[in-house]
């Protein structure tokens, strides 16, 4: 994938999406201890980034895919972003979502007109049966991660940053099956390679970071509460674009995303949930390593259920 398959996504999505904010807030910065600034993909319809890479795969689908009708399998923001893409262009679509998913998410999906399956416990028993369904009722398969696409879509978020922050030094970026990472990716390396893209993921899901690190895919728990972030595999297109260039992964732990979340929506007065903040956790743990640089921290989706809101703020 290049840069030319971002700016064909662009156009192809511009119609459907208003570029998304990105602020700049100086508690944050007083926090970290450099200039950090905030680039908000929950602005956009389902209030988190994938919806732009769903869009760019149901803009190139061909009439008989459009047909047979889109399955996928989600947490949450990947199946809203499906959904949403699937009303847009026409077509239908079937979500599989773990039992006990994210009642918020679950909602926004069955709200743009999808059919929802519960099954399974997590989001990797979930994909195994939404590949077993697309194989026997001839839907076409969106997997998460695995599909140029939907990375080329998110990318275009990379594309809004360098347009309105050129110099910027350093992009935060919160890892679950690696699209958004691997789109920045693309395009940092293609507009300004001297920029670092970083990864991010929670210490209780840490597949994608063992396996960045190992140079291979790997399985490893799955412990984390920010769905978002919880795989317990890893994926092999993301990881092949993030092993050429993403320039670090980090782990953060979920006590620290907690805490990043109550001081993103402090600080921005927006809500956010645990993977969008997840890229705050990081910088205030980079604290020495960011010094003097300019950073942008992803903040993904705001997609967070009331009871689990309720209970962070309690906590």
């Amino acid at each position: 994938m290049d840069l030319t398959a971002v700016l064909d996504a662009r156009n192809r999505i511009a119609p459907y999406l208003n570029p998304t904010p990105l602020y700049n807030y100086p508690a944050l910065s007083e926090l970290v201890g450099t200039e950090v600034w905030v680039k908000h993909e929950n602005h956009l319809p389902t209030a988190a980034f994938k919806v732009r890479g769903g869009l760019n795969l149901a803009a190139q689908l061909t009439d008989d895919e459009r047909q047979a009708g889109l399955v996928a399998a989600s947490t949450g923001n990947h199946g809203q972003s499906i959904a949403y893409a699937a009303k847009t262009f026409g077509t239908q679509a079937i979500i599989c979502v773990p039992e006990g998913a994210n009642p918020t998410k679950v909602d926004g999906i069955r709200r743009w007109g999808a059919t929802i399956v519960e099954v399974g416990r997590d989001f990797d028993d979930a994909r195994e049966h939404s590949e077993k369904l697309a194989q026997r009722e001839g839907y076409r398969y969106v997997h998460s991660g695995d599909e140029p696409h939907l990375i080329a879509g998110v990318g275009t978020y990379a594309l809004e940053i360098f347009e309105e922050l050129p110099d910027v030094d350093v992009i935060i970026v919160p890892v679950g099956g690696g699209s958004g990472a691997a789109g920045a990716c693309v395009v940092a390396a293609a507009v300004n390679p001297s920029t670092e893209v970083i990864g991010v993921q929670s210490a209780q899901a840490p597949a994608g970071y063992r396996s960045w690190k190992a140079g291979s895919l790997v399985e490893d728990q799955m412990g984390t509460f920010a769905e978002g972030l919880a795989t317990r595999t890893a994926f092999e297109y993301p990881q092949k674009i993030m092993r050429e260039h993403l320039s670090d992964f980090v782990l953060v732990d979920d006590d620290d995303i907690r805490a990043a979340m109550l001081q993103l929506i402090q600080i921005t007065r927006n809500l956010v949930e645990a993977a969008g903040a997840a890229g705050a956790a990081a910088a205030l743990q980079m604290k020495e390593q960011l010094a003097g640089k300019k950073v942008v921290v992803i903040m993904s989706g705001g997609n967070i259920a009331v009871p689990q809101l309720r209970e962070l703020l309690a906590g």
